[in-house]
């Protein structure tokens, strides 16, 4: 089978630039930290990834910050800045300088979708073994997972971070004569209802860094920090 390689593309959490869009109702301490811990559940499933995994972080001075992240796994893990633009620029970029390096087989997650599961990375890989390119939708209408065997198409002109994403990377995908998987759809944690969808999403879930995600939430609940809200 093909060896398929993991990309998280992540930002580093901060205080004041973290999650803005859940800081109106979380603070921006709340923020950081539901960040904080969103991105140790990504890195749980990169720990966990059978293949190459790299790390594209916001800005070149964060290179430093990246590969501290997973010490341990060192040399299985690259660091690839991302460059300006949006981010479709972005993801175009980092693209391209993986597949000048022969890379085929390339699937993008960020860090801000906790529920993905080994099934969900199971079925990605095999959907690439048989399509050009593999998208999982979220409930918001953008995608929590995007993969592909192929460049991408030029992606700086998609409304990204609207509900119209998903629909245009897939029509784009396809005006370039890719053919195209769609797996199930899930969701991330953008705004404040998302919050309150991983007190059911993570509720069963065993992995140590859901559980901290979990707890997190429910403790942010109970406090009603999300619209004073109790649970």
């Amino acid at each position: 089978m093909t060896e398929t390689t993991l990309v998280l593309v992540c930002k580093r959490p901060a205080y004041g630039s973290s999650k803005q869009r859940l800081s109106a109702s979380l603070g921006q301490e709340g923020a950081r930290r539901i960040a904080e811990a969103l991105l140790a559940c990504a890195l749980e499933d990169v720990r966990d990834w059978p293949g190459p995994v790299v790390i594209a972080p916001a800005h070149p001075s964060d290179y430093a910050w990246a590969a501290s992240l997973l010490p341990q796994l060192q040399p299985k893990i690259h660091i690839v800045p991302q460059t300006d633009g949006n981010l479709g620029q972005r993801l175009n970029a980092v693209d391209h300088n993986l597949r000048d390096r022969g890379i085929a087989h390339l699937i993008y997650i960020g860090s801000d979708a906790p529920v993905l599961a080994a099934t969900d990375y199971s079925a990605a890989r095999a959907a690439l073994l048989k399509h050009d390119t593999v998208l999982k939708p979220a409930v918001d209408g953008g995608v929590v997972l995007m993969g592909s065997r192929l460049r991408w198409p030029m992606l700086d002109a998609l409304p990204w971070s609207t509900s119209h994403l998903g629909s245009a990377l897939a029509g784009c995908c396809r005006g370039a004569g890719q053919s195209l998987a769609m797996l199930t759809q899930s969701f991330d944690v953008d705004e404040e209802q998302d919050v309150f969808r991983l007190l059911t999403a993570l509720k069963a879930d065993h992995r140590p860094a859901r559980r901290a995600l979990y707890q997190l939430t429910c403790d942010i609940v109970s406090m009603g920090e999300p619209g004073d809200v109790q649970v």
